[in-house]
């Protein structure tokens, strides 16, 4: 099986132009092609994941892939799927983001000669001129067009400022600027994406001539941003100081039934024979099902000794007792109050198992919370810092969220 049929088996094929091309191109190692990370924060996500995945199966396949930190488009911020506007964030913070995510990212992609690029378009995007740019590229699109892209169409109601509704030209603009600078002929997105994914095409087409559409293409990666990303105390990181490994293997190992074998097809480097094997899996095999699936992505995104780790963790909990690798909150004197003690609610908040008081009471109001194995059923519960010291509390919010509290 070729990679670009390898990647319709896999179920990581949305939408397509120029399917016959994409396919040649793709399985003859003839693609250059980018995919763009918006520096929203300083550490990339399970979401990211799904395309640094994406690009090191087609570079292992002899393509060309070209990573593209928004450096400048983070300065207006994406507008597809949101309801709101972006947070604006200060140029500081956004190259110091970027840094971050170059670091992450080499840990998937082989960066170098002849290798992947690593791009910025603050580079083209920051200097340009308001007056030149709207002439020479403005002019080109079409508003009516626009206001009917997906990408928009959410935000007429509640408002959509002119700055997000540049967004769309900015990327559009990457695409031109990355064909001309590495000849880049396929460009890769989300589902929300496809809008400005095609706006940049369009702008090649214009702007280069009939002859270059041809390479204009996109692959649109397919994700089901409901179900993935989200834990009791936030998003999935993959940096280990935001997500620990062991969290990080815990959402893997406690999806839904039904999303085990997808996850399995669409994010790991698994055969797809094996993975075809495990489809008729029932029952407590589906469990085994799951412990493949967060060992492999864990392995993947931290190594194997932290895999490893993590996965002894997890059986050693469950098995009935809590484990060194087990995630640690800790605590300080400050913590606690003139008795030495803390609430268990200001506990919950702290250890990033509950988003806050409000969270946290009404998990123990619902009989949610455990302390050392004992159900909390009082939301003016309180932990003495004795206990903490002691080294043997376990606090748990639901079937499968645990922090072991300790005292520095």
């Amino acid at each position: 099986m070729q990679i670009y049929e390898e990647l319709q088996a896999r179920g990581l094929i949305a939408q397509v132009t120029d399917e016959e091309i994409i396919r040649d191109l793709v399985n003859n190692g003839k693609a250059i092609f980018y995919i763009g990370f918006d520096p929203t924060a300083d550490s990339l996500h399970i979401g990211h994941y799904m395309a640094l995945s994406l690009m090191k199966r087609l570079q292992m396949a002899g393509n060309q892939p070209i990573a593209l930190c928004g450096g400048g488009t983070a300065m207006i911020g994406d507008p597809s799927g949101r309801s709101d506007m972006r947070k604006m964030m200060t140029v500081e913070t956004i190259d110091h983001n970027v840094a971050c995510i170059r670091e992450q990212m080499s840990r998937f992609i082989e960066f170098g000669e002849g290798k992947a690029i690593l791009a910025n378009n603050a580079d083209w995007l920051r200097d340009l001129n308001f007056l030149e740019f709207m002439r020479d590229i403005g002019s080109l699109f079409s508003v009516n067009d626009m206001l009917r892209a997906r990408c928009y169409v959410n935000r007429l109601e509640k408002g959509l400022s002119f700055l997000e509704f540049s967004y769309m030209l900015m990327q559009s603009y990457d695409f031109y600027m990355l064909y001309q600078k590495y000849g880049c002929n396929l460009q890769f997105g989300g589902d929300d994406q496809w809008s400005n994914m095609l706006g940049g095409t369009e702008l090649i087409r214009k702007k280069l001539g009939k002859d270059a559409s041809a390479m204009t293409i996109n692959l649109l990666l397919k994700h089901d941003g409901t179900k993935m990303g989200k834990t009791a105390g936030g998003a999935v990181w993959l940096d280990p100081k935001k997500t620990t490994p062991y969290e990080f293997y815990q959402y893997w190992r406690n999806v839904d039934d039904e999303d085990v074998i997808k996850f399995l097809r669409m994010m790991t480097f698994l055969p797809l024979e094996q993975i075809d094997d495990m489809a008729g899996w029932q029952g407590s095999e589906l469990n085994r099902a799951k412990e493949i699936l967060a060992f492999e992505l864990t392995r993947t995104v931290h190594g194997e000794e932290e895999a490893e780790k993590a996965k002894d963790a997890a059986r050693s909990l469950f098995g009935g007792g809590p484990a060194a690798q087990i995630p640690t909150t800790v605590f300080h004197d400050d913590d606690f109050d003139e008795n030495a003690e803390i609430g268990v609610i200001a506990a919950l908040v702290k250890s990033g198992l509950a988003t806050s008081n409000g969270d946290a009471r009404r998990a123990i109001q619902q009989g949610g919370v455990k302390l050392s194995g004992v159900k909390v059923g009082d939301v003016y519960a309180r932990i003495k810092k004795d206990e903490i010291a002691s080294g043997d509390v376990l606090l748990q919010k639901g079937k499968k969220s645990f922090k072991k509290l300790t005292v520095e």
